[in-house]
């Protein structure tokens, strides 16, 4: 028998139904709460690091959740700032920080290479190395030595007289100054580790870079044959005077080439020797017993180093002598007519450089100091933070 429910019937049935939906949803809100809206967050990293906290990826939270951020650089970075959507994170600058999910966003951790900070001083400016690969300079720039604010991923910067050159991460080489004998000419450099930077009278000069595999380039003037080095191996580091190029063996002994009219090429039978340095007639070497030896120019005394102990570090001025000790003070000889050798007080000193007639100072705490000729503003450094 076929049952036919009365139109009054079937309208209560409908009505009841609505409200059994009705209650179901209500049910569903009160179980839920009433403000769950959820957002993603999107994270990623650039090359040299990665978020370890929350991860990378996309995430899903409730509006209004704070979550956390941590950021690592891997070996030889370091993490510089967080882009993207940034409006809700506590600190941009932080590795360890935090996001509050106020809507989708997406986030980037950006890393840069984490340089080791160090000066260099020229003929008249000097260039700091700071820890995230940039560079700041100050002085004489005439020529656009000191033009090196766009430089990133740095890894050591050298002074020539007129020009400066900057080693990169990824083993090439930029430049910038004076290029009368072609000095900067370093675009095509490839697979560098280390660089030094010569002058001279004029605006000549030359440049000088170290390849992983022990041999060395130059570019530059050659005149006295100061680039004549495409026969040299298994150097491990350079340096470059005015007029001369210097090289130190694997084995602890040192090659030179360029002018020699003060004997300053005469190391041939240096031994046990641990590093270079160079400037316009003198070489200065150090050695493995943390002594100092000298040859060339010592019309100022700049090469009397005979007595020097607990040496750990030297540098060549144009007509002086530095050397860092390893309680962080310093010791000097030679030309001090500007003051650049008025270094008794200074400590906490990590790496020194010598211009050519001022000194200049990297202390552990990241701050530079200078003394000497400050004609061209070389030494107004007092600003600086290279950590």
């Amino acid at each position: 028998m076929k049952i036919i429910l009365s139109s009054k019937r079937h309208h209560y049935l409908a009505k009841f139904s609505i409200f059994l939906v009705t209650l179901a949803l209500i049910a569903g809100m009160v179980g839920c709460g009433p403000f769950l809206l959820q957002y993603n967050l999107s994270i990623s990293s650039t090359a040299g690091g990665n978020v370890t906290t929350p991860g990378e990826g996309t995430f899903t939270y409730v509006k209004g959740t704070v979550v956390s951020l941590v950021a690592e650089g891997e070996e030889g970075y370091q993490f510089v700032k967080w882009t993207g959507d940034v409006g809700t994170i506590a600190d941009v600058n932080a590795a360890t920080t935090n996001i509050k999910m106020n809507y989708n966003y997406s986030i980037t951790a950006n890393f840069g290479i984490n340089s080791t900070p160090m000066v260099a001083a020229g003929g008249g400016h000097t260039v700091g190395l700071k820890d995230d690969g940039t560079v700041v300079a100050v002085g004489l720039n005439g020529d656009g030595q000191c033009d090196v604010g766009n430089w990133t991923d740095i890894t050591q910067v050298a002074a020539g007289d007129y020009h400066t050159v900057g080693l990169k991460d990824d083993g090439t080489v930029v430049s910038v100054g004076a290029n009368e004998d072609g000095q900067c000419d370093v675009g095509n450099w490839t697979d560098i580790i280390q660089v030094a930077a010569g002058g001279g009278y004029t605006m000549g000069g030359h440049t000088v870079g170290l390849r992983d595999d022990g041999t060395v380039v130059t570019v530059g003037t050659n005149e006295d044959g100061q680039c004549d080095v495409g026969n040299w191996t298994d150097i491990i580091q350079v340096a470059a005077g005015g007029y001369h190029t210097v090289g130190l063996k694997d084995d602890g002994t040192v090659v030179a080439v360029g002018w020699n009219n003060y004997g300053q090429c005469d190391v041939g039978g240096w031994t046990n020797t641990t590093q270079v340095a160079a400037d316009w007639g003198h070489t200065v070497g150090l050695k493995s017993d943390d002594t100092a030896v000298a040859v060339g120019n010592n019309g100022s005394g700049q090469c009397n180093v005979g007595n020097w102990t607990d040496i750990v570090q030297v540098t060549a001025g144009y007509a002086h002598t530095v050397g860092l000790k390893s309680d962080s003070t310093l010791v000097t000889v030679g030309n001090n007519s500007d003051g650049q050798c008025d270094v008794d007080g200074w400590t906490g000193i990590v790496q020194v450089t010598a211009g050519y007639a001022h000194t200049v100072g990297l202390k552990a705490d990241g701050t530079v100091v200078a003394v000497g000729w400050n004609g061209d503003g070389q030494c107004d450094v007092g600003g600086w933070m290279l950590d």
